[in-house]
């Protein structure tokens, strides 16, 4: 018996020792470095055959006004053109010469320029970053293929529900503003965007209090001297204090900002998304007789959730489509953990799924909805998760009815998803689905960062947002921590009639919804 008990204390001892090794293997060290001007180098120090290294920039479509409003997605098109230091052909020739991955993308709160290559390419990829955020020419020629290829992305995003339908989720749930704003520019607005407007879009957001610089799988003190090299003259200088009773500024504006920034071209105002740091604007000696551009009213910066509907007539999709939206909490409100499981518990996907386990079958729109109605192409849960906001909901496809064809309406539909948020409000959560959701969440979490590309961008975005890399240990001690009493009280902060905020109810295909109020107040559910 003594022999049996110290066989299953070793047993338990070797299992904890293995699940403490399995999380010190996710959370390599970080080290932070802040320059003089207050860009922050950060590096995890993880082994392998590549480095990946990025410039991540505060900054984001949310940010725009209709002054500047597709901006972004220029200056996303525009990266790694023509440079004042290099012609097209030498950037491609360099890019070519790092052999490895080097890109630019944007979100609605940061973008990202990013390389992942052989550990010897490191200052060619990061002079190649630099290059273009800092001296990009914007020539007239490439400035205008941007213009076709703008107009042919717009077509394709358009013409696939899916793709622009979240885009109109954003819009209606923030009329139009901050997070509702556009991530594509809009059509009208393609010749309207150009030189002078990405230079003052950029002198107006790019300082280097709102930029990281990250690195992983690379020594830190080799990155740190990669951005003193390419970084460290941009100038910083304070804001003025705030005067009492002035506004509180929102999370991406209550950084210092640094001067404003002299410019090539006359003064306008500009919020927007898309790259890093321009030092071609800063020479003060360089530039006279320019008006300082007006900064940014707090105010104007914060997300305001409004809530609506919109439907979106179509007699030709295949599909209806029918997508219902809650504000949620932003990302540092600690309750966005068991919001996230609430999405895994959920979950949900398309009517056919090929291979195996570990997808999801299990969740509860897979086993209430998708097993049991046919019609339902897609049905799934989703989470946009922002600084100071987030949206969750959930969507389905689903074939309409039309003529002898059998199929559903959104009215028919409504119900079926207003009733899976109502179990959340009024029913139990069992034990095993609970675990399993949250299972899922944490193994997500740690295979997403199995990439090291995935990696440098997670440490990049973190430092942004937290001014910290949160440990994957961390965050798996959170979502262990969430239990069906949480889940409860989340639901009731989000969903209930008592608390939530006006539903955003968006509709595409051959018919709209009609008053989903009536439905929601039959299940329980806030929002009407």
């Amino acid at each position: 018996m003594r022999a049996a008990t110290r066989h299953l204390a070793r047993h338990v001892a070797r299992q904890r020792q293995l699940h403490n090794h399995a999380l010190d293997s996710t959370n390599p060290p970080v080290q932070i470095t802040t320059l003089p001007n207050k860009i922050r180098v950060a590096t995890e120090s993880t082994p392998g055959h590549f480095s990946s290294v990025g410039l991540y920039v505060d900054a984001g479509c949310r940010y725009e006004t209709p002054p500047t409003s597709g901006v972004s997605h220029f200056l996303d098109r525009m990266a790694f053109k023509t440079t004042k230091t290099r012609s097209a052909d030498e950037v491609s020739s360099a890019i070519d010469k790092i052999g490895g991955q080097i890109l630019c993308s944007s979100s609605r709160e940061s973008i990202m320029y990013q390389s992942s290559h052989a550990h010897q390419a490191n200052p060619l990829a990061m002079s190649l970053i630099a290059d273009t955020v800092l001296n990009p020419a914007f020539t007239p020629d490439e400035l205008e293929a941007q213009r076709d290829a703008a107009r042919y992305e717009i077509r394709e995003v358009t013409s696939k529900p899916e793709m622009i339908l979240p885009e109109v989720v954003h819009d209606v749930a923030y009329d139009g503003k901050t997070l509702g704003n556009p991530l594509l520019c809009p059509e009208d607005r393609i010749d309207m965007v150009d030189e002078r407007t990405m230079r003052r879009f950029m002198a107006q957001w790019y300082r280097p209090e709102r930029m990281v610089v990250a690195g992983s799988g690379m020594q830190h003190e080799e990155l740190v001297a990669l951005a003193e090299k390419h970084f460290a003259h941009i100038p910083y200088v304070p804001a003025p204090a705030p005067q009492p009773g002035s506004p509180r500024p929102s999370p991406a504006a209550q950084q210092p900002a640094s001067p404003l920034l002299p410019l090539s071209q006359p003064a306008s105002l500009y919020k927007s998304l898309t790259r890093a740091a321009s030092s071609y604007l800063y020479p003060l000696s360089s530039v006279t007789g320019q008006e300082p551009l007006p900064s940014a009213a707090p105010e104007s910066l914060q997300a305001t959730y409004t809530g609506g509907h919109r439907f979106l007539p179509s007699s030709t999709s295949e599909f209806n489509h029918l997508y219902v939206a809650w504000e949620g909490v932003g990302i540092h409100d600690p309750d966005v953990y068991a919001l996230a499981t609430v999405q895994l518990l959920l979950g949900g996907g398309g009517s056919f799924s090929a291979g195996g386990p570990g997808k999801g079958m299990y969740s509860r729109l897979y086993t209430h909805i998708l097993n049991h109605y046919p019609q339902v192409d897609h049905c799934a849960a989703f989470h946009h998760i922002y600084t100071d906001s987030s949206l969750f909901g959930l969507f389905a496809s689903f074939t309409p009815a039309a003529g002898r064809q059998q199929g559903n309406t959104p009215a028919q539909i409504l119900p079926h998803l207003a009733h899976q948020i109502s179990l959340l409000l009024y029913t139990p959560i069992v034990g095993v689905e609970l675990s399993r959701a949250k299972n899922q969440l944490k193994s997500s979490l740690m295979m997403a960062l199995e990439s090291r590309a995935v990696e440098v961008e997670d440490l990049g975005r973190q430092i942004l947002v937290h001014g910290r890399k949160v440990p994957v240990s961390e965050m798996c001690e959170h979502i262990d921590a969430v239990d069906s009493e949480r889940i409860r009280r989340v639901a009731a902060r989000i969903f209930s009639p008592e608390s939530a905020k006006k539903a955003t109810v968006v509709v595409m295909g051959r018919e709209d919804v009609g008053d989903y109020s009536k439905t929601f107040k039959k299940y329980g559910v806030g929002g009407a």
